[in-house]
């Protein structure tokens, strides 16, 4: 018997060391892990949500898992507004926004809601690469917004239930959802549309309902969210490229170190370089199944458009705000 207690005596005494040098470790672990929380509003079949996961992965492979990014798709934690509203009082930590829902908080990015502001793909990312993009990036730093970088978020165009759209004639007194962005309202407006701001998860609903007659969007959104479904006229008129903008909350930033900032930046335009080849190749995908669903691809001559919409450019060449950043744009294009 007395054998046998000191065994057990011996037993509960290695079981103690043993739970205590475990507790010892995990204390040590969240001091050296940084956990960041990403949200956004996009399905996980988008290439945007693709790049975010290949961007989560890239840096912990870096970092050898010490800095991870948690993603919460698919409005999970929100509206952009929500997610927005979150970053400046720092409850997550990054989020994916459209620039279009980001012009009530930092009122340069307007300039990415003009209409045929970039010649082409090309040309939108060396502006977007220089300074004119950094001074983008930066301007919400004073709203506790820290802008990472972009993402491509293509050609915004027209999609409609009952009618094409070939001239803005055709869009006279049409209800067409837009973003709740005072650019894309007016651009409408513009072309005699009804801008009708309904939030992205209530779209197919109100497309299904009638409550709208078509929406605009690039072809990723149109066919992951299945509004193809509804809409079987597609005017690609791509009369804005508006961008999806990665933002850090600046209050949860300034916490890191310079390194870590670096590396999480570098990270980032890797996916970028990943998401671009990703875009391109989900486009051809998206107009093969648009085709093969029975939706009629339209391609309307764009001068009609870009005449009508050249009000806005008039309205805007002395704005205080992004009128200056249309003419570096402007002169950027003649070099």
């Amino acid at each position: 018997m007395k054998i046998k207690n000191i065994f057990s005596i011996i037993f509960i005494l290695l079981t103690i060391i043993g739970i205590n040098f475990g507790c010892g470790k995990k204390e040590k672990e969240p001091s050296n892990i940084i956990n960041l929380k990403l949200g956004h509003s996009l399905d996980i079949n988008h290439p945007v949500h693709k790049a975010m996961e290949f961007w989560s992965d890239t840096l912990k492979k870096v970092t050898n898992g010490r800095i991870i990014i948690k993603i919460y798709p698919a409005g999970q934690l929100g509206t952009e507004k929500d997610l927005i509203e979150q970053l400046q009082m720092g409850i997550i930590d990054l989020a994916k926004v459209s620039s279009a829902n980001l012009e009530a908080f930092v009122p340069k990015m307007r300039v990415l809601g003009m209409p045929y502001l970039f010649k082409n793909r090309d040309h939108k990312w060396k502006i977007l690469n220089s300074d004119i993009g950094k001074e983008l990036l930066n301007a919400g730093l004073e709203k506790n917004l820290v802008g990472i970088g972009f993402y491509e978020a293509g050609e915004r165009s027209f999609y409609t239930i009952k009618r094409p759209i070939n001239t803005p004639k055709d869009l006279k007194n049409m209800k067409i959802r837009v973003i709740k962005s005072p650019m894309a309202i007016e651009l409408l407006e513009c072309f005699g549309a009804s801008p009708t701001p309904i939030s992205w998860a209530e779209l197919y609903t109100a497309l299904q309902q009638g409550l709208v007659d078509g929406a605009e969007n690039n072809p990723p959104s149109f066919v992951s969210a299945r509004h193809y479904e509804i809409c079987k006229y597609y005017s690609l008129d791509e009369h804005t490229s508006p961008m999806d903008v990665v933002l850090a909350s600046k209050s949860k930033w300034d916490n890191l170190k310079e390194e870590d900032k670096r590396i999480i930046k570098e990270t980032f335009l890797v996916s970028v370089g990943f998401q671009k080849k990703l875009w391109n190749e989900e486009e051809k995908r998206n107009f093969a199944k648009l085709d093969s669903a029975g939706v009629k691809i339209i391609i309307p001559d764009k001068e009609p458009f870009i005449k009508t919409s050249s009000l806005m450019y008039e309205k805007y060449a002395n704005d205080e705000v992004i009128g200056e950043l249309i003419k570096k744009i402007k002169e950027f294009q003649e070099k």
